[in-house]
């Protein structure tokens, strides 16, 4: 099907057969949800071991009680499991409770409130705050600008990370840019992998932004490979240190994709100087995080090895679904001008653009079909989408069938939209 030379005729006749394609998957009364990229029931029960594991031995490494207060950066051997995550030394490590987006939202809180290295530091100070935000990128970092009031500003995203050219110009351009979020390997929800090269001149940035400028490094997916030999991210605190500017950057990494969802670990790393503000704010809200829960983990993951293997038992499990995205989409669109998507080899998305002007009613007719989808823009700041292109496709938590029976739908109504604006056009 192609759209572009097609006359207003056969746009009609395919809107007929499409609509009464659509009708009969109605009929069905459908009930299925494609919009979170959330763990299966299936990859949750890979850590029930986590259960009982620790047989009432609640001594730490270095004899540490911990069911007792205290230990606010984590315990040792927590943060081996962190370095493990994402590739650093524990030294650099602070390990806090189960979500990494509470600390991202803590840390921009501390960043703004209070600054990182002293109150004169404090982006409050600034008549204008601005972060940039790689499109499409992941909701919930914006919403933490939203909250913080930080104004946010979009750059593509490329095949190999953000559009450096554009990041740079920007903040030579702009001193009120006091950040970037960025999800280097398997961002969301594109799933591209930063080249070294992409990452070596974010490692710059420092060098030409604003002392209290800070790149927000959203390790999300570091250890989430759907293939073996799977594409490495070179390490961004190594391009820091070759380039004097360690204190630009903060990482971020949790276990909540890898364990148990809403009961895991999550990890900053950052240099010392960025450790000491970080700590500072959170002594005056925490007496110390959740060291039963770190010493849960590390019993259960004790080292780089037991992870991969851990994490090979997840990618057994997802594979097949995102298999059966992809193979709907090549089947159905391949060779066509209906859409453009990415094919991951590691997170838990799949990114697709329909024509321009057909996401928001792509999904409004899978909605009405029984497919929940994540609303259209919700990939953009402040939800806009300003060519309503993209959308989300998450197909971890359905089952395998189910994801088939979703895509078929999902397909009938990219066609039953983009027809549909065609005619709009010619009518």
């Amino acid at each position: 099907m192609q759209l572009n030379n097609a006359s207003l005729e056969q746009l009609r006749s395919w809107e007929t057969e499409l609509s009464a394609a659509y009708e009969s998957i109605k009929a069905k009364k459908l009930n299925l949800d494609l919009t979170r990229g959330k763990p299966s029931s299936e990859q949750l029960d890979l850590s029930d071991a986590l259960d009982g594991i620790l047989q009432g031995n609640y001594t730490a490494a270095d004899g540490t009680d911990t069911r007792n207060y205290g230990g606010l950066d984590g315990l040792p051997e927590a943060k081996q499991l962190g370095a493990h995550i994402m590739g650093v030394e524990p030294a650099n490590i602070l390990v806090g409770g189960s979500s990494s987006l509470t600390l991202m939202f803590q840390v921009a809180l501390t960043a703004y409130l209070f600054g990182l290295k002293d109150a004169a530091s404090a982006w409050k100070n600034e008549p204008d705050v601005k972060f940039l935000c790689p499109v499409p990128g992941y909701d919930r970092h914006f919403t933490i600008c939203e909250q913080l009031g930080i104004k946010m500003v979009t750059v593509p995203m490329t095949a190999t990370g953000p559009d450096m050219d554009k990041v740079e110009s920007m903040i030579k351009a702009d001193a009120s840019i006091k950040g970037i979020w960025c999800v280097p390997k398997y961002s969301n929800p594109t799933g591209v992998v930063y080249s070294n090269e992409a990452v070596d001149r974010i490692a710059k940035l420092g060098l030409i932004a604003s002392a209290n400028f800070r790149v927000f490094w959203d390790n999300a997916y570091s250890v989430h490979d759907l293939i073996d030999h799977a594409p490495e991210l070179s390490s961004i605190l190594d391009a820091c240190r070759r380039n004097g500017t360690e204190d630009s950057v903060i990482q971020f990494a949790s276990t909540s994709k890898i364990t148990q969802a809403g009961a895991g670990v999550a990890f900053i790393a950052a240099s010392a100087a960025n450790l000491t503000g970080i700590k500072k704010a959170l002594s005056a809200c925490t007496i110390g995080p959740d060291k039963v829960n770190q010493i849960r983990h590390t019993r259960f993951l004790p080292d780089r090895t037991a992870l991969m293997n851990h994490m090979k038992k997840h990618a057994n499990l997802l594979n097949p679904r995102f298999e059966a995205v992809l193979t709907a989409l090549n089947n159905a669109f391949a060779g066509t001008d209906l859409g453009a998507w990415e094919k991951p080899v590691g997170g838990y998305f799949v990114s697709f653009d329909t024509r321009n002007n057909c996401a928001k009613e792509t999904v409004r007719l899978a909605a009405e079909a029984g497919v929940k989808l994540t609303p259209a823009g919700a990939t953009f700041p402040y939800g806009k989408d300003p060519e309503d292109r993209n959308i989300r496709i998450a197909p971890s938590v359905p089952t395998v069938p189910e994801v088939v029976g979703a895509m078929e739908v999902f397909v009938t109504c990219v066609k039953l939209a983009s027809v549909r604006n065609a005619i709009a056009k010619l009518a």
